[in-house]
């Protein structure tokens, strides 16, 4: 990093954070002044008005300006979306375990005495809990229904024709379609709050080159220079697409910047933005405007940005998402529908930017495939190194084909996107809901087992078709497993309609709209269905535990070596017997070690998995798809679940990542490990999947260990896996950072599809972290 940069990053880092209110006044404002217009409108002139009014700042040094808050790093309360945990929360927000976040006196007065009174009852997450609170608390250790707190994310908007027109562009879009004949009024109030949202977006940018015209006119600036490029950039913008590459890139953080004031949403990403951004930073280098090494700076103060945004959560819901994630994917890399590499220098670039900043956004996504160059794996090798996990790889030879069987065109496939952690989706036409629910399927096993009743509880959660005390057969142990896991899918489809069609009720977003196809030629919002891809991303949690309960199961009870009724009080009494606890664990055959009959037990329960999905349909009108990653999710699912069969107590973590092995149970290696995710069926996975790799940092230390890890992923091409991402760093280091956290506080660890620091993460968490499996050649 350069000093500049270096200034920068350590500012940011040392502010602290603190809840924000200053939009949710706003908000809470224009809604009782505007009550008589249509809420898309309503929210449209809320988000405008945000545009005018939020206090903004430039920091001296910036080069890529724009915030939704004027502290960087703020937890913003967004009534319209998630505020009622607020009220139990608050007092112990700024002290809870996981993602704690400062509150000033003034703030929460405010909280209790205005927002709370107004918002409460008729917030989304409110509206939605009284159509689904009794089902979704009964079967909540099951299923996980997601995005009840915030706005629409979890989706990659057309940043590309946002580049190549602009918001005046876009505007003159519009106002064309305004005047077709025969809209309805639903369309007329769809484009007008469109319109209004893209005006307030350059009222917003015109306000940013004001505030650099009066900084940089000040007398004793020291950063005249640099205001001025500001200035001229961000006036630039208003009435035109970006003509060099510190517009570009400023263009796309406005963009990400706007749309998350208007819904406070998470997992808003970049797609392959190399390749969007490439010919204005070919032409600059080319006539020699900019220098690699200024290219280079301003790609870094661009990164910087995607670091001052972070998601303020209930405390549930920080346990599932731990570490302040937020979802800033960027791609770079891979091919195009006709096999084309599209390596070019940005993507070389954003790894070297990554390597010197070192910080957990933007999330850093490489494709790779067949053709992959050396030298650029020689460079994701060389970021990896470096620790925190990133980039992250995914695999074109099992993606592209997974996502056209989804019915993406080979054009659209081809050309993806990671959106959030690992999810999959088209770039700038897909709303996938990819995060929308989250299926714990050990749960569902310990209800087969145990007559339908929870092991924690003893409450009846799911039917009774018996249990280990009378299934007189393996295969009659799998039926009841199947018939449950059918009964918990369908309640998951009908939760997650209820939240999808709220969310189309409540939160219309008509900016995000503007910039995903479909939705301006249709004139509908994309909470409704305007995009050309309507889908909805469901997580198998977790496969590892259940194949080695299942294969344990087979291998002892219905080999004659066990009671089967006395295996179950053992689990109903949480292994008294340790003995027994640990006969179990050790039984042999542990998925993740290149076992063919056991890993064929995961690909079977996904495939079930998937197909039973495929008979629903959600309510805008696309497919349900499955997704095997867990976020952080494995530490609280696990906190759910009684006793297992695979050795594991009550409440201990499941296994992490989606088709990664349980914690110590891949002693293969390597190459055992990805053998055995490649027996999972990845064209019927098109939401994604995780697999968690751990590497001590001395295999990078020498070039034949370094030709080797390159090697590996040759490997996981060929093996047509879809992603795998690798934590580097030794478990002294990490036991190190527990004791002593304030040593350690720039420690980057990879948690599931995300990068986080080690030391905010809850305790359980870097337990389980501490605990993967550290690979060796």
């Amino acid at each position: 990093m350069n000093g500049r940069v270096e200034k920068l990053k350590k500012e940011m880092l040392a502010e602290k954070r603190f809840l924000s209110v200053d939009q949710a006044k706003i908000i809470s404002r224009v809604h009782k002044e505007k009550s008589a217009e249509p809420l898309c409108i309503r929210r449209a002139l809320a988000l405008a008005a945000a545009f005018d009014e939020m206090n903004i700042c430039i920091k001296e040094g910036e080069l890529i300006v724009g915030s939704r808050t004027t502290g960087v790093r703020s937890g913003v309360v967004f009534p319209e979306c998630g505020i009622a945990w607020l009220e139990e929360e608050l007092d112990t927000l700024p002290v809870r375990s996981q993602d704690p976040f400062l509150v000033r006196p003034e703030d929460a007065a405010y909280i209790r005495e205005c927002l709370l009174p107004e918002w409460k009852e008729r917030c989304l997450e409110s509206q939605i809990y009284q159509k689904t609170g009794p089902e979704d608390d009964r079967i909540s250790s099951v299923v996980k229904t997601n995005q009840k707190g915030r706005g629409q994310g979890h989706i990659i908007p057309d940043v590309k024709n946002w580049l190549e027109k602009g918001p005046a562009g876009l505007l003159r879009e519009i106002r064309k379609l305004q005047e077709k004949e025969g809209l309805t009024q639903g369309q007329k109030d769809f484009y007008e709050s469109a319109v209004i949202s893209l005006e307030g977006c350059i009222r917003f940018f015109e306000r940013y080159a004001r505030l650099a015209e009066e900084l940089g006119s000040q007398e004793n600036s020291e950063c005249r220079e640099d205001y001025q490029k500001v200035s001229s950039c961000c006036r630039n913008l208003e009435t035109q697409p970006p003509s060099s590459y510190m517009e570009a890139l400023q263009s796309v953080w406005f963009l990400m910047a706007c749309l998350q004031m208007e819904s406070n949403a998470a997992s808003i990403s970049l797609g392959r933005l190399d390749q969007y951004l490439y010919p204005w930073y070919e032409k600059d280098i080319r006539t020699g405007k900019i220098t690699e090494e200024e290219a280079l700076e301003l790609t870094e103060c661009f990164f910087l940005k995607f670091n001052q945004i972070v998601c303020m959560r209930s405390g549930i819901e920080a346990k599932y998402f731990a570490g302040f994630p937020i979802g800033f994917n960027l791609v770079v890399g891979g091919r195009d529908e006709k096999g084309r590499l599209l390596e070019n220098e940005l993507s070389f670039l954003f790894l070297k930017a990554q390597k010197e900043l070192h910080l957990p956004q933007p999330n850093l996504s490489a494709r790779l495939c067949r053709q992959s160059s050396e030298e650029f794996l020689e460079a994701c090798a060389d970021c990896v190194s470096k620790g925190g996990g990133l980039p992250q790889f995914f695999n074109d030879e099992a993606i592209i084909p997974a996502l056209e069987k989804a019915g993406l065109t080979r054009e659209d496939a081809a050309g993806y996107g990671i959106v959030g952690c690992v999810e999959l989706a088209g770039c700038g036409n897909m709303l996938g809901w990819s995060n929308a629910s989250m299926f714990n399927v050990v749960k569902v096993l310990e209800l087969a087992l145990n007559h339908g009743k929870d092991l924690l509880t003893g409450e009846q959660t799911g039917p009774d078709l018996g249990g280990l005390d009378t299934f007189r057969s393996y295969e009659e142990l799998e039926d009841a497993l199947a018939q449950q896991m059918k009964y918990f899918i369908g309640k998951m489809v009908e939760l997650h309609n209820i939240v999808d069609e709220t969310h189309a009720e409540l939160i219309p977003t008509a900016l995000l709209s503007s910039v995903v196809k479909g939705c301006l030629e249709k004139g509908l919002d994309v909470t409704a269905g305007g995009a050309v891809y309507n889908s909805s991303g469901m997580q198998f949690v977790q496969a590892a535990n259940l194949v080695d309960s299942l294969e344990a199961l087979r291998e002892t009870v219905y080999a004659g070596k066990l009671d089967g009724k006395e295996l179950l009080q053992q689990l109903w009494d949480n292994w008294p017997d340790e003995e027994a606890r640990l006969y179990m664990k050790h039984v042999p055959g542990k998925y993740g070690n290149d076992i063919p009959e056991v890993d064929h037990l995961a690909d079977k329960w996904i495939s079930l998995f998937c197909e039973e999905l495929k008979k629903y349909k959600n309510v805008r009108g696309g497919n349900f798809h499955v997704g095997l990653y867990t976020v952080s999710s494995h530490v609280p699912m696990g906190e759910n679940v009684g006793a297992g069969c695979d050795g594991r107590k009550a409440g201990e973590p499941l296994a992490d990542g989606g088709i990664s092995a349980s914690s110590g149970c891949d002693r293969q290696g390597p190459t055992a490990m990805l053998k055995s995710a490649s027996a999972i069926s990845s064209p019927d996975i098109s939401n994604g999947s995780l697999l968690n790799m751990k590497f001590s940092p001395s295999i990078f230390e020498e070039e034949r260990d370094r030709q080797r890890f390159r090697s590996l992923l040759r490997s996981f091409v060929s093996l047509k896996i879809q992603h795998v991402q690798f934590n580097v760093v030794n478990r002294e280091e990490l036991l190190k950072a527990q004791e002593n956290p304030e040593n350690y506080r720039s420690l980057l660890i990879r948690v599931a599809g995300y990068t986080a620091y080690f030391t905010a993460l809850d305790r359980k968490l870097q337990n389980e972290i501490i605990r993967r499996t550290e690979c060796v050649f």
